[in-house]
Formats: C-alpha cells, sequence, structure tokens
C-alpha cells in the first residue's frame, strides 16, 4: 500500500519501537525524515534528535517525545485509522510537527526560527531529554507536543512528587502488638491519603487537587527481618508547589521507615491570553472548527521547561489522550492531517505575535 507522504512518515515511526531509554533507532528514523524534508538535523550526546529551520527572527521550540510507555500494539492501518505504540502518546504530535516544519522551510526569507527537539524518556519520569534541552536553550516560544486533539490546545498540566517509602524492621510473631513491615509502610499510604483529601474537600476540580496513587508494593521477610516497600505517586495542583506537599509529610518516617522523594516537577499553566494559545485557536478557527483549551491532569514535559524559559507555551497534537498506554492505542489520520495544517498555519501567526511584542 503506497501511503502519502506525512502518513508514511508516522507509519515508519510508529513501527520502530521507541521505549523509554531505548529510543536511538526512532531518532535516526526521524533524523533521516527531517534531512530528507530539507530540514539541518542531528541527534544531540543524550540521543534527542534535532532539526532547525529558519536563521533569523524570534526561534519557536517544538518540543515532543520519542520514547513511548511499554507494550506492544500491532502496527496497522485500518478505515484511516493507524494503530500502534506511541500513534498518540506522542509520535503522532511530533510526526506533524516534522511535516509542518517541512512546509514552512520552503517559504523564501522565513521571519522565525523552528527548533524541533524530539526528546528521550519522557515515558521514563527522568525526562532526561527535556532536562537537557531546557540548559541548552532559550527560545521564544514553545510548543510541546501531546495529545489534546487537532482541535484544542493544552495550557497546563499538573505537577508531580514520587515517592519511595520503605521499612525493614526485626521479625516479630503475627499474634504479637507489633506492627508488620507491610502495614507500617501502608500507614504511610494512609497518612498521605488523608492529607490529600483533606486539602480536596471543597475543590470539585480534579486540576485543583491532589491526586495520589499507590503505583507498586513489595515486601518480604528471611525470618529474622522483614521488609515492605512501596512507591506512590502524587499529582499536584498549581496552587501547591512540591516542597510544600514534602514538608507537610515529612521527609522522615520512623527508625524502621524511610520516605525518598524523587521526580520533583510543579505544575505549570499558562494563561488563555499565552500568545501560542491565541495563534493555535486562530488557526483552528481558520480551519472552520471551533478551538477548545484545556488543562490536564497528568505531566509532561512542559513542567520541566515552563517554569525555566519562562516564555510562551502550550501543549498540542492530534490524538485522544485517553488512549495513551492502552493497548488498543490508535490515531485518527485525518485528524493527524489536519494537525499538520494546523501547525503550518499558527506558527507564523505565533512569529507575528512575537515579533509585535518585542
Amino acid at each position: 500500500m503506497t501511503l502519502p507522504p506525512d502518513v508514511q512518515l508516522l507509519y515508519d515511526a510508529v513501527a520502530t519501537p521507541s521505549f523509554s531509554t531505548r529510543e536511538s533507532a526512532v531518532a535516526q528514523v526521524l533524523a533521516a525524515a527531517m534531512t530528507e524534508r530539507g530540514i539541518a538535523s542531528h541527534i544531540d550526546r543524550v540521543g534527542n534528535v534535532i532539526g532547525t529551520v529558519g536563521t533569523r527572527g524570534p526561534q519557536i521550540v517544538l518540543l515532543g517525545h520519542i520514547d513511548t510507555a511499554p507494550g506492544t500494539v500491532p502496527v496497522r492501518i485500518v478505515d484511516d485509522v493507524l494503530y500502534g505504540r506511541g500513534s498518540v502518546d506522542a509520535k503522532g504530535a511530533f510526526c506533524a510537527f516534522i511535516a509542518a516544519a517541512a512546509r514552512l522551510a520552503t517559504v523564501p526569507e522565513l521571519p522565525f526560527r523552528l527548533m524541533l527537539i524530539g526528546a528521550v524518556e519522557e515515558e521514563y519520569a527522568t525526562s532526561r531529554g527535556a532536562h537537557y534541552a531546557a540548559k541548552q536553550y532559550r527560545p521564544d516560544a514553545c510548543i510541546i507536543g501531546e495529545p489534546s486533539g487537532a482541535d484544542r490546545v493544552t495550557l497546563g498540566y499538573k505537577g508531580r512528587v514520587m515517592v519511595t517509602v520503605t521499612t525493614h524492621l526485626p521479625s516479630a510473631h503475627s499474634a504479637g502488638a507489633t506492627a508488620s513491615a507491610p502495614e507500617q509502610c501502608m500507614a504511610i499510604w494512609q497518612r498521605i491519603q488523608a492529607y490529600c483529601s483533606a486539602y480536596n474537600h471543597d475543590k470539585p476540580r480534579l486540576f485543583d487537587q491532589y491526586l495520589p496513587s499507590l503505583r507498586q508494593i513489595s515486601s518480604g521477610s528471611d525470618g529474622l527481618y522483614e521488609w515492605a516497600s512501596a512507591t506512590i505517586g502524587i499529582r499536584l495542583p498549581s496552587a501547591r508547589p512540591p516542597w510544600q506537599l514534602i514538608a507537610d509529610i515529612g521527609t522522615n518516617g520512623d527508625e524502621h521507615t524511610t520516605l525518598l522523594f524523587r521526580d520533583v516537577s510543579p505544575a505549570w499553566q499558562s494563561p488563555r491570553s499565552d500568545a501560542a494559545a491565541t495563534a493555535f485557536g486562530a488557526a483552528i478557527r481558520a480551519q472552520g472548527r471551533t478551538p477548545g483549551m484545556i488543562v490536564k491532569t497528568g505531566t509532561a514535559d512542559m513542567n520541566v521547561v515552563g517554569p525555566i524559559w519562562q516564555c510562551p507555551i502550550i501543549a498540542y497534537g492530534p490524538g485522544d489522550a485517553n488512549l495513551d498506554h492502552t493497548p488498543n492505542e490508535h490515531i485518527s489520520i485525518p485528524e493527524y492531517l489536519r494537525a499538520i495544517a494546523i501547525l503550518t498555519d499558527a506558527l507564523p501567526r505565533l512569529a507575528q505575535r512575537l515579533g509585535s511584542s518585542s
């Protein structure tokens, strides 16, 4: 089956496995695709694939991630729908970036610069690629490649803190009064739940709440000592910085229990008046569609670069985010193509806004 070039690009990217920390093959595929389309490309020292268009004017970074969650979804096209791991989260968005950038690369005397960054390890919770990029560049605006649906933009994401709780203590008879290691570990989880519930009680919107989740738990014993470990994830509202949660929960358990806080990311939300949001809203309306502005209860690379770059920033990309990480992950090809058209229109509009505000 012969596919249109932009659809073939997406098919090839999705068909190349790129689980977190193993992105090198898809980085090569995407670098070659950019070069073929007139976009200067290379792979940086941490494995991000980089593309550049234009030599003057304000710089807009198109930052997507090229890694995927674990699991294999057979790649196929059925009735204008492409199935496969990463089709929605988030190769669809990054391939749309490439296709739109290729169109803009043909514009004579392009009055702005584009930098495409296909970042590694977003799904691994380290966001290694985004952290590296955040230190290397200072763009005038940024578009994060995440599924919002082609007719919507995402203004913000909740923050995140991961907590590893570990209990290790001498074994005791189960008929005694001493709480077991699993029980002591779960007492911390219950304390975190109670803290979040108390904060959330008068906040009906999920985006404004703490959202705790018990991600993993394990335990064991060698007959003399017993242990238990739990991994807890907490999504943070924009009104509460991570340090406040950590201070309130406390970093110390007791003589047997330790709490390790890691992967700390504050929430980030741009205003509806953000230059990127208004530019994309205008481009969506130009397609005869009604734009929507949303916030998400997850976390993305926006949380990493937003606080550092302090520039207009939104997330945009085709696809239904409810399909992220699912065994049925798929993307509508017509929607993907519409997102390319919207990007091609929106980016010059954004550059114009950036120029008029400087």
